[in-house]
């Protein structure tokens, strides 16, 4: 069914977006912070660590892992655990992470081809090293989109198979925001 293939992409998506939400901590190259606006990139993977990108005030890459509330690491949790070259820090991605649950992606049935795009809010928060005291709001845009394959025999031959692994997809996350350190 398309919502089956739409959480296995929104779990990758997720990743990446909370990935997202860390690189708006930017890691500064001075000792005083200060924050400012940021942008993420984020292509999430299909394993538990996605690369991360962050532009603006501050730069810096690294991994996401989704964790949960207690930082546990957890392929489905709602929260994501930053891990960049000049500290750490957790991004609340529950507003997003409810967002998605909620959407209905478009389907072409003529296709099998099917899109959601959906933005909503995350936090920044729990630093450590460079990212001490961090917090802000960014919003995220989860970009999803597959091709499904089609039945090749039974009564369903040549009808879109929504409930198997997609033939192909991609998963983008990016947000932007503004970034404050105490």
């Amino acid at each position: 069914m398309i919502t089956t293939i739409m959480s296995k992409l929104a779990i990758t998506a997720l990743t990446g977006i909370t990935l997202l939400g860390g690189s708006a901590a930017f890691a500064s190259t001075s000792s005083t912070q200060a924050g400012g606006p940021v942008r993420v990139y984020v292509a999430p993977g299909t394993s538990a660590a996605s690369p991360i990108l962050l532009t603006g005030a501050i730069g810096d890459f690294g991994t996401t892992t989704p964790v949960n509330k207690n930082g546990k690491k957890d392929p489905e949790g709602t929260y994501i655990q930053v891990t960049l070259r000049k500290g750490t820090f957790r991004v609340n991605a529950t507003a997003l992470d409810a967002k998605l649950n909620k959407a209905q992606p478009a389907f072409d049935q003529a296709t099998c081809s099917g899109w959601l795009v959906q933005t909503g809010p995350v936090w920044l928060a729990n630093g450590t090293g460079g990212y001490a005291g961090i917090s802000g709001t960014l919003q995220m845009t989860v970009t999803l989109a597959f091709i499904s394959p089609r039945y090749t025999s039974g009564k369903d031959k040549g009808q879109c198979d929504n409930n198997t692994q997609p033939l192909s997809r991609y998963a983008s996350t990016t947000g932007s925001g503004i970034v404050r350190y105490k």
